[in-house]
């Protein structure tokens, strides 16, 4: 049952957007009354919940599935490409987990804890690669960040390298998966393809 009320939830999400989901219209769809509904889910925030850690844990499994262990720039590669993979197979889970936050919505502790897992994949294949730019500029401002999942700090270069491959990645992705490279005359593979070379090559 919870795994019905999932998926009419996303498909309340595809179409009216997460801020817009609302136990009692899924209740009816599926012929049940509010009450009975809110047995299996306490309120919207709990629905919700549920499914940024299904989607966040469904990109941690697709990163750990990625990551290779040579110590090569084919980790980070596949790593990105998994990402992609991952988000234009479902535009509606990845702009739940990377969009516009949902209004009145906070995540619990659990969920920051698997989102620090993914970033922990990310920056395990980092360190794994030779630096080619040791004194990368901002790394001084990172000096104090949070550890990670594994325990132990990123030094400030990998964590330089890691973060700026992440946010630049999602830019691409984030106006890929919206649709607004539609129309341009050129081919968002060969963009990311291209994004993804700059990053690597520094």
């Amino acid at each position: 049952m919870r795994a019905e009320i999932k998926q009419r939830a996303w498909e309340q999400i595809a179409t009216a957007g997460a801020s817009a989901l609302s136990l009692n219209a899924i209740a009816k769809q599926m012929g049940m009354s509010g009450p009975a509904l809110y047995r299996y889910f306490a309120g919207r925030d709990e629905l919700i919940t549920e499914l940024v850690r299904d989607a966040y844990r469904s990109l941690a499994d697709t990163f750990r599935a990625g990551s290779a262990t040579s110590e090569s720039g084919a980790d980070i590669a596949a790593l990105a490409h998994a990402l992609r993979g991952w988000a234009l197979d479902d535009p509606h889970r990845y702009f739940l987990v990377y969009g516009t936050p949902v209004p009145g919505y906070h995540a619990p502790d659990d969920i920051t804890a698997i989102a620090s897992e993914i970033m922990t994949t990310l920056l395990d294949a980092f360190a794994a690669l030779p630096s080619n730019n040791p004194t990368a500029p901002f790394d001084t401002h990172l000096e104090g960040h949070r550890q990670w999942a594994d325990g132990h700090p990123a030094p400030p270069a990998v964590l330089h390298r890691a973060l700026t491959f992440w946010t630049r990645l999602h830019g691409v992705l984030s106006l890929e998966v919206a649709g607004h490279f539609t129309g341009m005359g050129f081919d968002p593979v060969q963009l990311f393809a291209a994004e993804l070379d700059d990053l690597l090559a520094h």
